[in-house]
């Protein structure tokens, strides 16, 4: 029996498919491309990891992100010692349209799970402080939310009674960096011990060259590697293979413009090329207005006080939600409207295995619709044939961001 499920997806991007498939050609050809990118396309899903100095906002951050009082939030170094794990909402205007057009009578959207871990300090890839800990907790992550403090407060200790957050950045990275070679020394030693075949040849050429990086300040997502090194790097679970957003934790009053110490992360992070630009947030207000009652014309005059049109938090989740890979698709009905995450670059069955293995098992074809298309036809699927605008899919077809599906299975 032929059964079907209509997904909805997010905003089309024809650069994107074809972007996916340059790199897919281009990687199969034995070529190489960074291990960021690898990272981004094919990594895992699992969480992300807010990390910094103590005292530098962490648990306040995790509140607000978690509209919660879950994480303690205190003025002394490693008030967090057993990380604290939140889910998040993606914010998803889409979700909410579609709900609102559709009149479901509930809608679920994609979460992203957000873990606030110890204070790192200088000498913790040597078990300073919380180190082992704190590292341990970051290794099973999937994306660094590098916090950084850049406000002055002198009611809160600073662990260099100074501020000057990109010494702080370079502590923190540094530290990571010599955890990751303190990790690949006992691969080279025993690498050099073993009789040579081509795959342990394969790991030991790899880790030789991360390691030479490592030693010159250069994180390992930074290293060139082919498609069949891909699953030797991602094995080795290196810290510095982790995608990072630095995001800046400023006084209330610099929330909307930021301030001399931002600037000086955000010229950091360019000369560093990071994908996403550092967010400027103010920890204080975002956590006040996640626990703040009353509507959301209320929570907007808030924001209004201090500058700000939207708030901090939903840039940081969104950023983090890019730098995964990740996308959205949709099932919608009157009943309910669900929000699905895929990777890019995923074909049909792929993408509707998400929601469950037979759909991906049994897979026959998808009938197509983009998401303006979508709401352009009111939701009407129906007008939406009349105009021509549903198409029909087979196995291969990449899903795109912004497509509307209707999966066919046996």
């Amino acid at each position: 029996m032929i059964k079907g499920i209509r997904l909805f997806n997010n905003i089309t991007n024809a650069a994107t498919q074809s972007q996916i498939l340059f790199f897919r050609s281009f990687s199969t050809k034995g070529d190489k491309l960074k291990a960021s990118h690898f990272m981004k396309t094919r990594g895992s899903c699992k969480s992300i990891s807010i990390v910094g100095l103590p005292n530098i906002g962490k648990s306040t951050f995790f509140n607000a992100l978690t509209s919660s009082n879950a994480a303690m939030a205190a003025n002394f170094p490693f008030c967090t010692i057993d990380p604290n794990v939140g889910k998040v909402f993606v914010p998803d205007e889409r979700l909410d349209y579609i709900s609102d057009l559709l009149k479901t009578k509930s809608k679920v959207g994609v979460q992203l799970e957000f873990v606030d871990v110890a204070g790192l300090i200088k000498g913790a890839a040597d078990g300073e402080g919380l180190g082992n800990k704190f590292l341990g907790n970051i290794r099973q992550t999937s994306l660094v939310c590098h916090l950084v403090r850049c406000f002055e407060d002198k009611g809160i200790t600073h662990v260099s009674d100074e501020i000057d957050p990109i010494r702080d950045i370079e502590t923190i990275e540094t530290e990571l960096i010599l955890a990751d070679l303190q990790s690949l020394e006992k691969m080279l030693t025993e690498g050099k011990k073993k009789q040579s075949n081509p795959e342990l040849q394969m790991k030991f050429d790899l880790v030789k060259r991360i390691s030479d990086l490592l030693h010159r300040g250069i994180p390992a997502r930074e290293v060139e590697i082919s498609e069949i090194e891909w699953p030797v790097f991602h094995s080795l679970h290196l810290l510095t293979s982790k995608p990072t957003i630095y995001t800046c934790n400023v006084a209330e009053g610099d929330a909307a413009t930021g301030n001399k110490y931002t600037d000086l992360v955000k010229q950091y992070s360019i000369s560093k090329g990071l994908e996403i630009e550092p967010v400027v947030i103010s920890a204080k207000i975002e956590s006040e207005l996640a626990n703040m009652e009353g509507n959301e014309e209320t929570k907007k005059e808030f924001l209004q006080l201090y500058g700000l049109e939207n708030n901090g938090l939903s840039k940081v989740i969104n950023g983090a939600y890019k730098l995964l890979g990740l996308q959205s698709y949709y099932t919608a009905s009157s009943n309910e409207c669900h929000a699905w995450t895929f990777k890019a670059g995923w074909t049909a069955p792929k993408a509707a295995g998400v929601i469950h293995t037979d759909f991906e098992k049994g897979f026959i074809k998808c009938d197509t619709i983009s998401y303006n298309d979508f709401i352009e036809c009111k939701g009407d699927e129906k007008l939406a044939k009349e105009k021509g605008k549903q198409r029909s899919e087979g196995k291969t077809y990449i899903v795109n961001d912004g497509d509307v599906l209707f999966f066919k299975f046996n």
